[in-house]
């Protein structure tokens, strides 16, 4: 079995895709020191000149460069400023862009966030409420894919429920990398469960998890999954609905993410693990989910045991909590932790 460190170093060598639905981060950081005369809300004065970062698949994409791997990211976003701000924040990262696809049909995703005193106060969100993706479209990205699966040692599947993720294009994904036997992990959307089925691993948070649960009983295969409630208020229930969802996927394994609670993994084969969390100061949790799952993936192709991916993501979902927004943790933080902490 190979060390942490051993794992870590190999990192660099590695190249992943990503494939999901893009989203452009913008930050407007300020002090609120007065209620609106106009109205009763708070008036944030400004500091300096908003920021922006890859969201959704590119924060994935991000926190897979952070640690050195060498990353493609396949996605869409719109013709328009947004896009060329979110092309060029990818570019600088040395994220590879060969495969983001301009839709003339859609806005770039934009999520504007105001910030107070290490605060979150509002969130802004603009795009396209059917974010459909147009066929001609669909069967480029398709194609791009299928061209150059070959190259990659993982495929990371990021839904955000954007309409970037259809079934049609999971279809054609997970065929092609089982077929290449690549790993291939997904983090989910509530209602397509049913089209992850044969994948390494998936990786959902509790709501997510009940949600899947409540949408495959309303299937007519809903039967199939033993479980008299979709609500997991225990750690009983975590562990039946794991097991089930497992079983009903035929997944090789399945991360369920649980916030302060840690993670619990589910294997073909081996009893369910339950990995406390690793925060120690909990700023932010926003992108934590990315970071999971990109950290789980690159160390699984790095020759870690999805237990040690799992860990070696919780140890990083740990740090990058304790940081504003949807930050990255690099490989000497990684190592450190993981040195640190006690390994599994």
């Amino acid at each position: 079995m190979s060390t942490y460190k051993s794992i870590i170093s190999h990192f660099t060598s590695k190249r992943i895709l990503v494939i999901g639905d893009l989203i452009l981060d913008q930050h407007i950081k300020g002090n609120v020191s007065r209620i609106s005369p106009e109205a009763p809300v708070p008036i944030l004065l400004q500091e300096g000149h908003p920021t922006f970062s890859p969201g959704g698949a590119a924060n994935v994409a991000n926190n897979l460069r952070s640690v050195g791997a060498k990353v493609t990211l396949v996605g869409r976003i719109g013709n328009d400023m947004e896009g060329k701000i979110f092309t060029k924040s990818i570019k600088q990262r040395k994220i590879e862009t060969d495969g983001v696809f301009i839709d003339k049909n859609m806005p770039t995703i934009l999520k504007t966030r105001i910030m107070t005193q290490r605060q979150q106060v509002l969130r802004v969100d603009r795009e396209k409420e059917n974010g459909s993706i147009d066929p001609v479209l669909l069967k480029a990205i398709n194609a791009f894919i299928e061209k150059n699966l070959s190259h990659f040692d993982a495929v990371i599947v990021s839904d955000y429920g954007k309409g970037m993720i259809t079934p049609e294009l999971l279809s054609h994904v997970c065929m092609l990398a089982l077929k290449a036997k690549k790993v291939l992990t997904i983090d989910p959307k509530d209602d397509h469960f049913n089209f992850y089925r044969r994948v390494t691993s998936i990786t959902p948070n509790k709501r997510e998890t009940e949600n899947a649960i409540r949408n495959i009983k309303l299937t007519l295969e809903g039967n199939k999954l033993k479980l008299n409630s979709d609500r997991l208020k225990s750690q009983d229930d975590v562990l039946r609905a794991g097991e089930q969802l497992l079983k009903y996927l035929d997944l090789e394994s399945l991360l369920v993410t649980l916030g302060e609670s840690g993670m619990c993994l589910f294997e073909k084969g081996k009893k369910p693990v339950h990995i406390p969390t690793r925060a120690q100061e909990v700023f932010d949790v926003t992108g934590a989910g990315d970071t999971v799952i990109s950290l789980f993936t690159l160390a699984l192709t790095a020759g870690a045991t999805k237990l040690q991916a799992a860990d070696i993501a919780n140890h990083a979902a740990g740090i990058v909590v304790g940081k504003m927004g949807a930050a990255t943790v690099s490989r000497e933080e990684l190592l450190k932790a993981c040195l640190k902490g006690d390994k599994v």
